[in-house]
């Protein structure tokens, strides 16, 4: 697993899980996709998988209007978490109003599947692991194929890296081979994936790496 910071995780860490789901953490820049790959998730999991989602928003609840819009859960199982903060207070500093809404949808549904979306923020967004047990970073060929190597915890800890709207690179002079090489230097061993979420609505290589996770033991 990668790495996860959060001032407070001490005052939740001992706090009893309710079920056994897995809790997904998603995070990257405005605009890199977060909200259509949560939406992809639910559509291609939910047929075999009970799922609920958990979006954050600074002063709106748009992202979860997106999802209920797009009726890819029930509405009862989507809420929007408004912060009326920066992105990452609400899911690394002080995480208690998602973990109270996670909860809740815990112990309504007893989902296998949490998704909780943060909102856009910057490369050194990364989840409390008091929050989520698996975090995905997502980014985009559009921000350019300098921003691998630009490292930051979301890039170098993230569980999984996504780079997505690989469609997008003729057009912004983007070279995924360079965005490949400078991923790996900055993470090692952890996974990245590339991506066209518009060419590929399935999201398959997510869906695989979640699917794995569900099947291994995530929560050890």
């Amino acid at each position: 697993m990668g790495a996860f910071h959060g001032e407070h995780d001490h005052e939740h860490q001992h706090r009893p899980r309710i079920g056994t789901s897995l809790r997904v953490g998603i995070g990257g820049p405005v605009g890199s996709g977060k909200t259509e790959l949560v939406a992809c998730l639910c559509e291609t999991l939910s047929a075999e998988l009970s799922l609920v989602a958990v979006t954050n928003d600074v002063f709106t609840t748009e992202d979860a209007s997106i999802l209920a819009r797009r009726a890819v859960l029930p509405l009862d199982r989507i809420v929007g978490v408004q912060t009326g903060c920066c992105p990452h207070t609400a899911i690394r500093d002080d995480i208690s109003e998602n973990l109270d809404t996670v909860e809740e949808l815990e112990r309504r549904f007893h989902p296998d599947l949490v998704l909780v979306e943060s909102g856009g923020d910057n490369l050194t967004a990364t989840f409390s692991r008091a929050l989520v047990d698996v975090q995905l970073f997502v980014i985009d060929v559009a921000g350019g194929d300098k921003v691998p190597r630009k490292g930051g915890p979301g890039i170098t800890t993230s569980d999984l890296l996504v780079i997505n709207k690989t469609d997008l690179a003729p057009m912004v002079g983007a070279d995924l081979d360079v965005m490949k090489r400078d991923a790996t230097r900055m993470r090692g061993n952890l996974p990245t994936v590339f991506t066209s979420l518009r060419q590929d609505p399935a999201a398959t290589q997510v869906v695989a790496f979640l699917r794995h996770q569900l099947a291994h033991g995530h929560a050890a």
